[in-house]
Formats: C-alpha cells, structure tokens, sequence
C-alpha cells in the first residue's frame, strides 16, 4: 500500500508537527500555521477525523521574550511555554476558522496518560470532540511538566494517542525529507529509506546521529515512536513539513518521505499501554527456569521464580520483567506491592495466603496483564522503554 491509499482508507489520523517545523528565529511563523490549518482541514472535510499533535510554544514564547538563547533551566522553559502557548493557540484558531473549522486545546501531563482511569477520560474528551466535528490540537503541559513527570517529547506524546484513539496512521511532520540510511552532515551521499519494514538496532543506530528539531525531539525520537505505532498495529509517515502542502502532495500520490509499516503481530490497545504508556516503578527478576514458561508458553508470572525486586511500587503499577542476565522479557501490571513480591518471591502459590495472612491472587503479575516480547528485540525494546 502507498502512501496515497493509506491516507485515503484511514478514517481517523494523527498529524505531530515539531519546533523547527513552526517557528523561526523571529518566534512563530505564521504562514506555515496557515498551510498547515488549510492541510488538516481539507483531510476533515474530506471524512477524516483528524487529531493535531503540535509543538512550539516553548519556541514561540523565547521569541515573545525577546531571548537570543536556548532556555535550559526548567523555570525558564515552563515561563516560554507559558508565555508561547496563548499566541499558538490564538494563531491556530484564527487559521482553522477561516476554513470553518472549530479547534479544542488539549494540554496533557504524564498522569493524564499513565494512570488508567485519567487515560480512559482523556480518550472520552477527544473522541467527543471529535464527534462534534473539531479538531483537537495536543500538547504536553509543559507549564507544570518536569523532568521527573514528562511524557518524554511530542513524538512519544503523538504515538501514545494513535494508540489511545485507534488512529490507523500516525504523520510526524519535521524538518528533514524523512530517515536517511546515515547522517547527511557526515556521508553526503546518505539515501532516503522510503518504507520500514521493522524497527532494528542498526536502524536506531543511524537515526540517533542525524539532525533532527530544535525542540526535544530529532529523528531517532521519531523513528522510536514509529515503532511503538507499528506494535499498534498502525503506519508512521515522516515527512519535511517544510514543504509547503506536503500532506496534500502525499494524498496525490507523491513518494515524500518514509513509511513505517505495522507489526505482523499487534498488541491490543490495552496491553499497548501497558507496555509503553503505563508508568514502570520497579523491575523483578527471574531465574532462568521462569523464563521459557514467560516467553514461549504465555504463562503467569508466579512469585517461585522470582529472585530480586527493585524499586518502591504499589499493587496495580507497572513494572519490568528482567531475566537472570538484567535482559528484558516484558512488562505488566503486579497484584502485589514491592514489599509483598519481597516477602513471597521463591514461594509457591499455595504459600502466599500464609505468609501474607490473607488470601491473594496466586500470579504476581497475571498472563492477561503481562507483555512479553520478542526476546531477539531485547535491545530494541530497551530502547523502547527507555523514555
């Protein structure tokens, strides 16, 4: 499938727009936001429903301030982005009506996201909102946001809502033409890759070294993100949305940019968030006779093959699943506290009740609330987990 039919079958999609894609050194650049209000609405009043991942009101509040830096202190960015956010949203409600089109801001923290509950009424807001024919533009609070709660940058933030809504493609607009096989700025005769087929190590290598935005994100942040859309089941398009009308161009049928394709084998949404949105407090390890019942039969983890907990957790928080050798083999969501799995690893099942004087689920972490991956990935996934 090109890039033309994916965009003309996906009833609703995702558009994340970064920094150097918004702004200039005079602060934000208007006629862009203009192109961009026009592109989104004419994918709305063609059918789609459209959700508008944009960045660049920390960038457009350094203009409004008259800084000729980079703020790098955190209270800095927060008063940026305090004094960006209005004017962003000022220019892109005046943009979207006149092509009659209504915009609602959404602006988001980790916690509107990682605990389960505020992620279910963050999707009923926009998915209403949706409904009602607006277009929801998205952003992480960074007034209030800081290093310890943020959701990482608008790449990861844009990933999380095409699984959270169920979008069938993601579009990550940039400042480059797409993922080039090495960095320009050292191999002049770097290629564009126009489809990905799957995420790898050699992959993330590359992109790591390329030039990417003036924000948090760059090329490596998008090619991450695609792979957690593709464990989704859904497509990533990166593309220069410094080309004017670049997302019309694409439902023409121009070859722009690079194309993520889907895993084979998809998560459903739920254990999506478990693994790569849910917020990880801790890790277990197992020894080596827990790990092919975890990762070849499916089965539950059970507190007799675990050997170590690390980290200050609650019942019902996410935590990592390391093998003997700290590798990788999963993520879930345990029954039990750091200091009940302290308390009860190495005992079998029909122990637990005793030791914790209560009855108890007899699975630390239960099959239907584990995500186990393919442990030829594990690098890759520890990429993925590494926020």
């Amino acid at each position: 499938m090109n890039k033309a039919e994916l965009l003309a079958s996906s009833h609703r999609v995702v558009v994340k727009v970064g920094s150097a894609v918004l702004t200039d050194k005079h602060g934000l650049d208007r006629r862009r936001v203009d192109l961009l209000a026009a592109q989104i609405c004419r994918l709305a009043d063609q059918g789609r429903q459209v959700v508008f991942v944009s960045s660049g009101s920390i960038a457009t509040g350094r203009a409004k301030a008259g800084l000729n830096y980079r703020p790098k202190a955190l209270p800095e960015k927060q008063a940026c982005a305090a004094l960006g956010q209005s004017g962003l949203m000022q220019a892109y409600e005046e943009a979207f009506a006149r092509h009659g089109r209504k915009v609602a801001q959404i602006l988001l923290t980790a916690a509107d996201l990682t605990r389960r509950n505020r992620y279910t009424n963050a999707r009923n807001t926009l998915e209403t909102l949706l409904d009602w024919g607006v277009i929801p533009i998205v952003n992480e609070n960074d007034t209030v946001s800081t290093a310890e709660i943020k959701l990482g940058d608008n790449d990861n933030l844009a990933a999380m809502l095409t699984n959270l809504l169920g979008a069938r493609v993601m579009i990550s607009l940039t400042n480059v033409d797409g993922v080039m096989d090495a960095d320009p700025r050292m191999h002049p005769n770097a290629k564009l890759i126009p489809v990905v087929e799957q995420v790898d190590v050699d992959l993330l290598s590359a992109a790591s070294s390329q030039p990417g935005a003036v924000g948090l994100g760059g090329i490596f942040s998008k090619v991450r993100a695609a792979d957690k859309v593709a464990r989704c089941g859904s497509y990533t398009i990166v593309a220069n949305g410094l080309v004017d009308d670049v997302i019309d161009l694409l439902l023409k049928g121009q070859d722009l940019g690079t194309l993520f394709l889907p895993r084979a084998f998809k998560l459903t949404s739920r254990k999506h968030w478990i693994a790569f949105t849910a917020s990880r407090q801790g890790e277990l390890l197992v020894d080596k006779g827990a790990v092919p019942p975890l990762t070849e039969y499916g089965k539950s983890l059970l507190p007799a093959g675990i050997t170590e907990v690390r980290g200050d957790f609650q019942a019902g928080q996410a935590v990592k699943v390391l093998g003997p050798d700290d590798s990788v083999l999963g993520v879930g969501l345990s029954n039990y506290s750091s200091r009940e799995v302290d308390a009860i690893k190495g005992l079998h099942s029909n122990e637990i009740a005793e030791k914790l004087g209560h009855d108890a689920p007899e699975e630390v972490i239960h099959r239907d609330n584990l995500v186990v991956f393919d442990q030829e990935e594990e690098e890759s996934v520890a990429c993925l987990l590494n926020n």
